[in-house]
């Protein structure tokens, strides 16, 4: 890598916090209907895989994975297909777990892709009948939709499907595309052992997907009715590319093929339309691959099937949106979790790669050889995620011996996302964050923080929790975890910042080593307050944290959380030392002002234990008396 763009040089020191609601609808601009039905490449022609007989082209695809692709699959050849049973499904509604309905449709995909990925690896039909037990067993099913989508997508609004149920959600999609791979690859194989397993998988998958696609305008996530809505999410492109490549391997009817393309693009355009311009993780780290990866695919899907024709891999929104999950990731193990994410990196360094690799980026493409020896990438274990499977084992020689390196950006800030990072050389990384409390999988957190000392989190926010019911209900900000007191930002008069799109940053102000947010738009009216500007300075080994406040009245005196974990402990008045992983940290704050206490908080969610170990802390520092304006500084200095 010969050098490190700043992302967006143009950036504004000063935000005016806007959304990105522009009509560019890139896709639609790019071909007109007529022009798109006589570029299809048909009959899958547009298939660049090896067919099923060429033992050579999938020697040569497998390469030295081969054997551990076998051998995994040899795992499945006595396994018992799970039954998803009536009570699991309606436990949704009487308790919100949607937990056992997850897990067991995706231990039976898992199944099915190993199956189908050994069989394709080794060509000989050992892994066929066992594969074809799987398909045949899931075709029985009533619905592949989960018992939580279900109850908001369905015709019936109950968690329990009914038969000739329709839904499209991720789950039913991922299953669509992946059955139509193995229908591509071996259809002609099981009609050598009975021709209806070929003819019942086919309609199945028309019905469930094909079908129900070209005639249902009314799923939220297709973005065709923004009635009340201020953003789409990772389901939109997620949902589209499954429905295209179900489209391009099994429709050959050319006028249906077109319609389900079409469709398709305009309901991109609209996720493109009301996406951040700059590409920001709004989500959390966790979607990009749900979000920026799908749209990846996607768009490499419309560009084979269209020969070319159609291209968005030059638009910057693209590349902004490749290089997102780079810059805000901490070593190549930790990633800035703002919103419903884990602390640790979930990416794959194939996927990064193919995306840099068709927008021409370096740093993408760097960040993935050196994160691929970070981390090697596992080629033997697929998921329904087959395509990606079958792509990343595609080009895993390539990025092993790639010479390509990786230096992060000390400072990337995204203009309409509103999240800063900045970086010093003595080891200090600092995300903070502005925007809106209206953002998909949203937490309460506007002004908050992460601070990592040597590639390592020491002051936190806490991410995902396992999902229930509660989570995307009416009550999911009655989970600690989602509040702003629980996140690294002050309680003013009492109050917490509250949810909503109306409840957001101003006078943002950015640069290297320096930002400020006024947070005080982000309470409520109880909260009376005025101003809060919450500003971060990164100085060598230390950051400078203040909050300069104006209160309408002063009601109950200010308090300042930090989420920390590790050890922690009171060392003295006015200092509090953190060690964590090896790195040692010290919070020195204004004894004189604040008084500071040290609360214990036990995780019991099991997806919290499992990124943070059995237990977090929060430092409260309370203001010593009531005051109406003022101003508090803190310290945390790298040991």
């Amino acid at each position: 890598m010969k050098r490190v763009l700043l992302f967006l040089s143009f950036a504004l020191c000063v935000s005016l916090n806007a959304k990105a609601f522009a009509e560019r609808n890139y896709l639609q601009k790019a071909i007109s209907y007529e022009d798109l039905k006589k570029s299809l490449v048909l009959n899958q022609k547009w298939v660049t895989f090896p067919d099923y007989q060429d033992r050579e082209g999938w020697d040569a695809m497998t390469g030295k994975y081969k054997e551990a692709i076998i051998k995994h699959g040899e795992g499945y050849l006595d396994y018992e297909w799970k039954i998803l049973k009536a009570m699991d499904y309606i436990a949704y509604e009487t308790t919100g777990e949607r937990n056992t309905i997850e897990f067991t449709l995706d231990a039976n995909n898992r199944a099915i892709s190993g199956l189908l990925a050994a069989e394709l690896a080794e060509g000989k039909g050992r892994f066929i009948p066992q594969l074809i037990n799987g398909l045949f067993h899931t075709c029985e099913m009533t619905s592949w939709v989960l018992s939580a989508h279900l109850v908001n997508l369905s015709y019936s609004r109950r968690s329990l499907p009914e038969k000739g149920d329709n839904t499209l959600d991720l789950p039913q999609g991922a299953m669509s595309h992946m059955f139509a791979w193995a229908y591509y690859f071996l259809h002609e194989e099981f009609d050598k052992i009975q021709p209806e397993i070929s003819r019942r998988l086919y309609q199945e998958i028309k019905h469930r997907e094909l079908d129900s696609y070209l005639t249902r305008d009314d799923f939220n996530w297709l973005g065709f009715d923004m009635t009340g809505r201020n953003y789409l999410n990772n389901w939109t492109p997620y949902c589209n590319t499954n429905a295209l490549f179900t489209f391009m391997l099994l429709e050959n009817d050319p006028e249906r093929l077109a319609q389900g393309i079409w469709k398709s693009m305009r309901s991109m355009d609209q996720y493109l339309n009301y996406s951040n311009g700059d590409g920001g993780l709004d989500e959390g780290p966790l979607y990009w691959t749900l979000a920026a990866g799908r749209t990846f695919e996607y768009l490499n899907g419309l560009y084979m099937i269209t020969g070319g024709a159609v291209s968005l891999f030059d638009v910057p929104q693209i590349r902004n949106m490749c290089e997102a999950i780079v810059r805000s990731t901490i070593g190549f193990e930790w990633a800035v979790n703002f919103a419903d994410a884990p602390p640790r990196l979930d990416v794959g360094a194939a996927t990064v790669y193919r995306f840099g690799k068709a927008v021409g980026s370096e740093l993408a493409m760097g960040f993935a050889v050196q994160l691929n020896k970070f981390d090697p990438a596992s080629h033997s274990n697929p998921s329904s995620q087959f395509l990606q499977f079958i792509e990343d084992l595609r080009i895993a020689k390539e990025i092993e011996e790639s010479t390509l390196q990786y230096t992060p950006a000390s400072y990337t800030w995204y203009p309409e996302t509103e999240q800063h990072n900045m970086s010093s050389p003595e080891g200090i990384f600092l995300a903070a964050k502005g925007s809106h409390n209206g953002q998909s999988h949203n937490h309460n957190d506007i002004g908050s923080f992460n601070l990592y000392i040597d590639n390592y989190p020491v002051i936190i926010d806490m991410g995902q929790p396992t999902y229930t019911a509660q989570t995307f209900g009416k009550d999911r900000y009655s989970i600690w975890m989602m509040q702003s007191n629980y996140h690294n930002l002050p309680r003013i008069n009492g109050t917490a910042q509250m949810n909503g799109a109306e409840y957001k940053a101003s006078d943002v102000v950015t640069r290297p080593g320096f930002f400020s947010v006024n947070i005080a738009g982000a309470y409520p009216e109880q909260a009376k307050v005025n101003k809060w500007v919450r500003s971060y300075s990164l100085q060598g080994k230390s950051v400078k944290i203040s909050d300069q406040f104006s209160l309408a009245e002063a009601v109950e005196a200010p308090q300042i959380m930090f989420m920390t974990w590790g050890e922690v402990k009171k060392s003295s008045d006015g200092v509090i030392d953190i060690e964590t992983g090896g790195r040692k940290a010290r919070l020195k704050y204004d004894s004189n002002a604040l008084d500071a206490t040290v609360e214990t908080i036990v995780l019991e969610d099991p997806r919290l234990a499992g990124a943070w170990a059995d237990k977090v802390y929060r430092i409260v520092l309370t203001a010593k008396r009531n005051q109406i304006s003022g101003k508090f500084n803190y310290t945390i200095t790298k040991l």
